[in-house]
């Protein structure tokens, strides 16, 4: 650990490591018990996807999304999400929880059922801008799940939260090497694309993968776009960040202005014709958040308010855990945001973000590649040793996070990406492979089939106290009564409401 580091670690108090906060979001897509999308409504029994705060959808009304609230421990955290999951699966009956990023077995592009989300006006945008999302990208990209995990710490400023950004961003190759579980997917998904994968399994096989990828939902089959593309997003302040975004939130993109707001028949077909409908649009690693005012835009928040927490977004779903991630993992997060926010942090450069995006290519497709080379500043570099360093120069504030927290895992936790690291057949996405090729006749859609059965059973097996399934109902209840109250108060016509809502002065401080 560089001097500098260890000087920026010991500045800071005890008191601010203690108020280290932590959430997370996971998808996942419901599917029926032979592995099929289930294209059943959001059940009632769960309240508004609307307005519930633990429980929505995402991207297709059978893309559950899970929401933890704001924690101060990483066991805490992983205690409410496993709480979320144990009421959900009760309400879903058969159904399970695709425990995979990548989907399987998905419906014609047309009938992946778009979220919806009631009548009023915020609703209906809802929905229009996924089916704006299906017009510009496909549905079936839409459908890849992950892990979404919230941080923060007290004190920081935006100088200090985009430091971080910049740094995550250049080391974010460690998290896909030890935490992607995703180097295979169902044959169905890449039919009629443009890919490299491999037949799993021999030539008639129904899986694809890469042998020594990481996570394909991170690499040039999932959540990439040729228009974001030539976004060259800065992160050296708040104000290039916001004008980069401010810029392909207005200004009009031809091949969308080609498709219209609206079909011939009046039905949207998207939210605006800009290369970004709004802001949730923008792919990235690492999103700098602010909790927004109800009917404010998120651009206007970070600007007048500031970064309030960062948004990690490169996190697999692992099928090799009930709810998706462990308290482990969130603490080596913990100890890796921590990395990135005190270690040196120099302006970014377009040059810099090419060079970033073919290492997370690169990685996500050959992460496990023996001798496999990224691109440093200065020139190539061994993964597998800057990956090594990076853990060492962590080690430190592991120490410092296990004493102040009274928490030895974290020590334990890096110790656990340490061996994984010296022993690569036992990362997430090598085990994968090799439980498809031993035990699932190199099928994907078994693999997953079996492990989403598993962690049911294992969740439905869980203690569950009548007062944890009444809360949640009266949740629901609530959420139900917010969303009736919300459509009830509703009078603009919704053209206008579109309108107003993408008024660009809306995006200004």
């Amino acid at each position: 650990m560089s001097s500098r580091l260890q000087q920026r670690l010991g500045r800071l108090s005890d008191e601010r490591l203690r108020g280290m906060k932590r959430g997370v979001e996971k998808e996942s897509l419901r599917v029926q018990p032979g592995n099929g999308l289930a294209l059943t409504p959001h059940a009632l029994s769960l309240g508004s996807a609307l307005t519930h705060p633990s429980i929505t959808t995402d991207f297709c009304e059978s893309q559950i999304e899970l929401i933890t609230g704001v924690h101060g421990s990483a066991a805490d955290c992983e205690r409410e999400l496993t709480e979320i999951h144990q009421f959900v699966y009760r309400a879903i009956g058969e159904e399970r929880l695709w425990v995979s990023s990548m989907p399987c077995m998905l419906p014609a592009d047309e009938n992946i059922p778009l979220g919806t989300y009631g009548t009023s006006n915020i609703g209906r945008a809802k929905s229009v801008y996924r089916m704006g999302l299906g017009h510009r990208y496909g549905r079936r990209m839409q459908t890849i799940s992950g892990i979404h995990y919230n941080w923060s710490l007290p004190g920081l400023g935006n100088a200090e939260y985009f430091a971080l950004i910049r740094n995550f961003r250049r080391h974010s190759f460690l998290l896909l090497l030890l935490f992607g579980a995703s180097p295979a997917v169902c044959k169905c998904f890449v039919d009629g694309r443009e890919h490299e994968l491999q037949p799993l399994g021999g030539e008639g096989g129904t899986t694809m993968h890469l042998p020594h990828a990481t996570s394909l939902r991170m690499g040039r089959l999932g959540y990439q776009s040729d228009a974001q593309a030539a976004l060259a997003v800065s992160y050296n302040n708040l104000e290039s960040y916001a004008s980069s975004l401010h810029g392909a939130l207005t200004r009009p993109h031809p091949p969308y202005e080609r498709l219209g707001v609206r079909n011939l028949g009046g039905e949207y077909n998207q939210l605006a014709t800009s290369l970004l409908q709004i802001e949730n649009e923008f792919y990235g690693t690492i999103r700098p958040k602010r909790v927004i005012q109800p009917g404010e835009r998120p651009l206007h928040a970070l600007r007048e308010r500031g970064v309030e927490y960062v948004e990690v977004r490169c996190m697999d779903l692992d099928p090799f855990e009930p709810v998706g991630i462990r308290a482990d993992t969130m603490r080596l997060l913990d100890v890796f945001l921590l990395h990135c926010l005190l270690g040196p942090s120099p302006p970014d450069s377009p040059q810099e973000i090419v060079r970033l995006a073919q290492n997370q290519h690169r990685t996500a497709a050959r992460g496990r590649e023996p001798g496999l080379m990224l691109r440093g500043e200065v020139g190539a570099l061994p993964l597998q040793g800057w990956a090594d360093q990076v853990l060492e120069d962590c080690e430190p504030i592991a120490a410092r996070l296990a004493a102040v927290l009274d928490d030895e895992r974290y020590l334990a936790a890096l110790e656990q990406a340490r061996a994984a690291l010296r022993s690569p057949q036992t990362l997430p996405s090598a085990r994968v492979l090799q439980a498809l090729h031993e035990e699932h006749a190199d099928s994907y859609a078994g693999f997953v089939q079996a492990r989403s059965q598993a962690a049911r059973l294992h969740l439905l097996t869980l203690p569950y106290p009548a007062a944890l399934q009444e809360r949640f109902e009266q949740l629901a209840a609530q959420s139900l009564a917010e969303q009736q109250a919300i459509e009830a108060a509703d009078a603009e016509p919704f053209e206008a409401f579109r309108q107003r809502y993408l008024a660009p002065d809306r995006l200004d401080a």
